[in-house]
Formats: structure tokens, C-alpha cells, sequence
């Protein structure tokens, strides 16, 4: 390189990009270009000299474009692993500050907007998230022909990409990639953006679409459930590419703050966190550009932590439009593979969505859960960890392990479980539950607006399926305001605690403990309120309920309470207005101990 040509490239990283040092961090302003802002920012991360960065973007809307991305193999909890290209990745910083002032950052194509892994301190502001072409498709339904097996729509064309060809529709068509599948789906309401009333989730994968007059297609598809006329089915594509990765990936950090993000379009959850120590997500909100044609936000959960530990608070935020639950706080169960020797056995992951995922290290504590019984038992400090693959590691234990231990039996993390807080929060206009939360630890759900599409607050550990772990024993649901819960296709209640065990447990033993749920607002159309099994300590009092007319209900059959395999429940002092007739329903061993006082509308017989 000549003299020229390096004052010339001295002159542009002087020109876009300005480092100093203040309060100890290296500190550097990114100047707004029109151009792709991706190979500047990811230099400016990777050159930084300093353990303390910051970035100061000036205020304008950056592009984030894959071609010259940092790309990385990436585990991620809960979405598919694989290479992803990172707008912004931070790794091994003591502290990083990123500064948006207010900036829009606009990615394109599949990307991974930011990564935070082994980093003391975070701390992001002032910035919004979006894509310039969303990972979905979304239309309007014109009719349904039950008999014959179709369905006709009218695809939204203004700001989504989407091709018809060779009998089927493929989207979004970027950079080559594209989903041949219509995939998960969902119904929303035109009128109010909220998921639609009655409506089911689907998964479309249609025999043919053929292709009508004025913009129609006819989608023939055997389905249990068809969309209801009228609403907009909005897809996000097949299951093993659609939870491509979070907008903001945290893993293995600590002190990390989110003030004033938003985040309009995420190509799986919104805000993701790995065992991560100590989180506030604040100011910030989950949800489509007020006006625009889109209805979804994030394509999975607005806020999800898995094995996280510290507090975790969730204050001042508006979720919507996303296509899962507005947060989901869990620990991971894993299943004994193989028992090696009297201190060592090596464990499994169970889900394909866990692949990868660090279930302990040296210094954890865990606890033994032998079959039959789901209760936590002998608990055991890890010494040595060796990752074998994504599926299997070997964990060698200070202590002998259990004599009566067996392969299958259960492994959970006692060290990382977090307390959470969330309050003065709106989650609303989205799939699944408001709040499914999962921690041995304080649970404090204050303040909040919740209108849910299925049940509001879902507290389900489950050694099936997902193998989310965390039976709750301190949980507060106090001053929210329930509005319209449960109000999809399938039977939910505004509070539900069901456990999900796999074969050989116990289905009748205690799981969960000590719930107040008290001076809160309810306003339903549904009967449901509280559906609990196996939970120990429910205390629901101060509450009104009060019946509105939105809708019809769907299961006018079912009580306002139902308890199975309960103990210590107490109703009192709540007040109900309406015409519903059922109430209350325990089994025998639930009614030993059911306590019903000074309660007005609410009748036990």
C-alpha cells in the first residue's frame, strides 16, 4: 500500500469513527453513513484496545447488512445453532456501553443483531431494532370451504417479500434463503391487532395453492381447525429455520441493562439470556411500528432466561405481537445417561432446541430428582465438567453420588435460579401465555395490563418435552389487571399451574408452593380464573372479577376454580359480578384443606 492510499484510509476511520478514552473506557463515536455500517462497527469491536468499550452512535438509521458480518457457530437456547452472522458480537470486554441516542438499526436478511458472551458488565440504550423486509407472510382470509378442504387469502404485498411458484408460496426470498413452508401461523384480528378470538395455532404446509383472479390464492390444506374469515393469518416458516436467533443474546454475563429498547422484528426471541447474572430490562418494548401492516414482533418469546441467577427485574415495558409467551423464566432439566462411577455420571439434553446449552460447570450445585417422586433431593457441587458433544456432557461430583440413582432419573441446577420481578408492564396482542415462569426462587408479578391468547401466568415445570425445570415456592401476584384472558380456541384459565412429568413419576405429589394472588382486576368473558394441580399454599384474595360481554365463551361448562392433588387453598374476601353458575371445583384430596370465607359472588357447594 502506498503512501496515498494509507492516508487515505486514515482519513475514513478518522472520518467515521472517533476513539477516546473517558472515565477509563476506551470511547468510540460512530458518525451515521448511509451505507452498510456493518464491516465499521464490527472493526471498531474487534480493534478496540481497551477491556471497557463504548459505543456512541450518532443519532440516524444504520444498515446492518450479512455479506461482511462477523460470523460465528453459535449455540443458541431455545433456536437453531449454526453459523450466524452478528451485527454487533462483544466477547470477554470487562464493560461495554453501547449508546444509541435514539438510532434505528435496520438488518437485513438473516442476521443476528447482537451477541454478549462472557462480559462483566452491559449496558445498551436508546436504541431501536427492525428488519427492512420481515422473515413472514402475512394475509388476509377471504372464505373457508370446510367441506372440500381449502381456504382462500389475499397476501399483504406493501413492505413483505413473498413469490408464488409451482404451486406453492415461498417467503421471504433474501439473499437466496426462503421458507417453502408456511409453517407455524397464527390468526390476528384486523380490527384491534390482537390474536383472534377462538383462533388456534396451525402449522401450514398446504398440498397445493393454486392461484384465483385479483390477487386470491386458494391454500388446500386438510386441517383440524381452519382460520376464521375475516382475520389475518401472519407465518413465520417451518420449525427447523424459523427461530433463526434472538435480537440480543446475552450468555454467561453478568450486571447487564437494557434501558430503552425496541425491538420491532426479531428473527426468534427478542431478548434472550444464558446464565446471566443480575438483568434489568427497562423502558423497553416488543411490538410492530404503531400503523405499519405487520403484526408480528418478535417471531418467538419478547423475553426469555434460561438458567439465569441474581435478580431479574422487568419494569416499564409493552409486549405485543409476538409469536410466543411475553416472557419465559426456567432452569433446564436434564436426564442421567450413564452412571460412570460412584462420583461421575454423564447427562443429556433432551430437547433439539437445548443442544449445546451449558447445564453446569465447576462450583454448581445440583439436585438429584429420583423417580417416583418429582421432589428435589440430595444436593451435590460439580467439580469437573467435560463437554463430550451437544447432547452429552460428563459431570464429576464432589460427593458420592445417590446409591438409588438410576439412568433417566433427573439432574437440575440448583445455583442458577434467579428471583424476577416484573411490574408496570403491558403484555398483550400475542400467542401463547403472558408470563410462564419457573424459578424455586422470589416471583413477583405486580402492576401489569395481561391479555393473553391462552392462559395469562403459567407456571409448568416439566420433565417432558422441553425439560424447563423450576417449581416455584415464593410467587406474588398482586394490583394487575387481567383483560380478556384465554380468549383463543383452546381451554385456559387466567392462572394455571399444571406440571408436565414424564413416565414414572408421581402424578399426584406436591410440585409447586405458597402463591398469593391477591387485589388484582379480572375481567373475563371465560369462566376459568385459577386451574391448578399439585400446588401446595394458594392464598387468592382482594381480587374482583368482574364478567364483560367481549366475547362468548367457549366453555361455559368449566368453574372459576378447579384444584386437583392441592392442599391449603384459601379464597377469601374477593368479589365477583356476573351470571356464571359454577364456581368451584376440588377433588377429595384438595377439599381436606380448602378454606372459602367472606367472599361475595363466589359460592362453594
Amino acid at each position: 500500500m502506498n503512501n496515498k492510499h494509507t492516508l487515505l484510509v486514515f482519513f475514513l476511520v478518522t472520518l467515521f469513527c472517533t476513539v477516546v478514552k473517558v472515565n477509563a473506557a476506551e470511547v468510540i463515536h460512530i458518525k451515521h453513513s448511509e451505507n452498510d455500517i456493518t464491516t465499521r462497527v464490527r472493526e471498531a469491536i474487534q480493534n478496540a484496545k481497551d477491556k471497557d468499550i463504548k459505543l456512541v452512535f450518532e443519532k440516524g438509521i444504520y444498515k446492518f447488512l450479512p455479506e461482511y458480518a462477523f460470523s460465528k457457530f453459535s449455540f443458541i437456547t431455545n433456536h437453531g445453532n449454526g453459523y450466524k452472522y452478528v451485527g454487533l458480537r462483544f466477547e470477554n470486554f470487562n464493560s461495554v456501553e453501547v449508546e444509541g441516542n435514539g438510532s434505528e438499526f435496520i438488518f437485513h436478511g438473516r442476521m443476528a443483531p447482537f451477541q454478549f458472551e462472557n462480559c462483566n458488565k452491559v449496558d445498551v440504550k436508546n436504541v431501536v431494532v427492525d428488519w427492512d423486509i420481515p422473515f413472514t407472510f402475512e394475509a388476509e382470509v377471504l372464505s373457508v370451504n370446510k367441506e372440500e378442504k381449502w381456504f382462500d387469502v389475499k397476501p399483504i404485498n406493501d413492505g413483505h417479500s413473498w413469490s408464488f411458484k409451482d404451486n406453492e408460496i415461498s417467503f421471504p426470498n433474501i439473499d437466496g434463503f426462503s421458507f417453502r413452508e408456511l409453517g407455524h401461523s397464527h390468526c390476528f384480528d384486523p380490527k384491534t391487532k390482537s390474536t383472534f378470538y377462538g383462533a388456534y395455532g396451525q402449522h401450514l404446509k398446504p398440498k397445493k395453492v393454486e392461484k384465483l383472479e385479483n390477487g386470491i390464492y386458494r391454500i388446500y390444506q386438510s386441517m383440524r381447525h381452519y382460520p376464521p374469515e375475516g382475520a389475518i393469518v401472519a407465518s413465520k416458516g417451518g420449525n427447523e429455520f424459523n427461530r433463526y436467533a434472538p435480537a440480543f443474546q446475552t450468555q454467561e454475563s453478568k450486571n447487564v441493562t437494557y434501558d430503552n429498547i425496541i425491538v420491532h422484528h426479531a428473527l426468534g426471541m427478542a431478548f434472550l439470556f444464558e446464565r446471566t447474572e443480575d438483568i434489568k430490562i427497562i423502558n423497553s418494548g416488543v411490538y410492530t411500528r404503531d400503523g405499519s401492516n405487520r403484526y408480528i414482533s418478535s417471531t418467538a418469546d419478547a423475553t426469555h432466561f434460561a438458567n439465569c441467577k441474581g435478580d431479574i427485574l422487568v419494569e416499564n415495558c409493552r409486549f405485543e405481537g409476538m409469536l410466543d409467551d411475553g416472557t419465559n423464566v426456567h432452569g433446564t432439566y436434564v436426564t442421567v445417561d450413564t452412571i460412570l462411577d460412584e462420583y461421575t455420571v454423564r447427562i443429556k439434553l433432551q430437547h433439539f432446541e437445548q443442544l449445546g446449552f451449558k447445564f453446569a460447570d465447576v462450583g454448581d450445585e445440583v439436585w438429584f430428582i429420583q423417580k417416583p417422586s418429582p421432589e428435589r433431593g440430595e444436593i451435590n457441587e460439580v467439580v469437573r465438567a467435560k463437554f463430550i458433544n451437544e447432547k452429552y456432557t460428563e459431570l464429576t461430583f464432589k460427593n458420592k453420588l445417590p446409591k438409588t440413582l438410576s439412568k433417566n432419573d433427573v439432574l437440575e441446577n440448583k445455583t442458577w435460579n434467579p428471583t424476577f420481578t416484573i411490574r408496570n408492564c403491558r403484555i398483550t396482542k400475542h400467542r401463547a401465555r403472558n408470563l410462564m415462569i419457573k424459578t424455586p426462587k422470589k416471583i413477583v408479578i405486580e402492576n401489569n395490563i395481561l391479555s393473553s391468547e391462552m392462559s395469562s401466568i403459567g407456571l409448568r415445570g416439566e420433565t417432558f418435552f422441553w425439560y424447563e425445570s423450576g417449581a416455584v415456592n415464593e410467587v406474588v401476584i398482586r394490583n394487575n389487571h387481567f383483560i380478556d384472558c384465554a380468549h383463543g380456541g383452546a381451554e385456559h384459565a387466567v392462572l394455571w399451574v399444571s406440571p408436565r412429568l414424564g413416565k414414572g413419576f408421581d402424578k399426584t405429589e406436591i410440585y409447586d408452593r405458597n402463591i398469593i394472588f391477591e387485589d388484582n382486576i379480572i375481567e373475563t368473558f371465560q369462566n376459568r380464573i385459577v386451574w391448578a394441580d399439585r400446588l401446595e399454599g394458594l392464598v387468592f384474595k382482594g381480587n374482583t372479577i368482574k364478567q364483560v360481554d367481549a366475547f362468548k365463551s367457549k366453555f361455559p361448562n368449566a368453574h372459576m376454580f378447579d384444584f386437583k392433588n392441592c392442599k391449603d387453598v384459601v379464597i377469601e374476601n374477593n368479589v365477583y359480578k356476573g351470571d356464571i353458575k359454577k364456581f368451584i371445583k376440588a377433588d377429595e384430596s384438595s377439599k381436606k384443606s380448602l378454606k372459602i370465607k367472606r367472599n361475595k359472588g363466589i359460592k362453594f357447594k
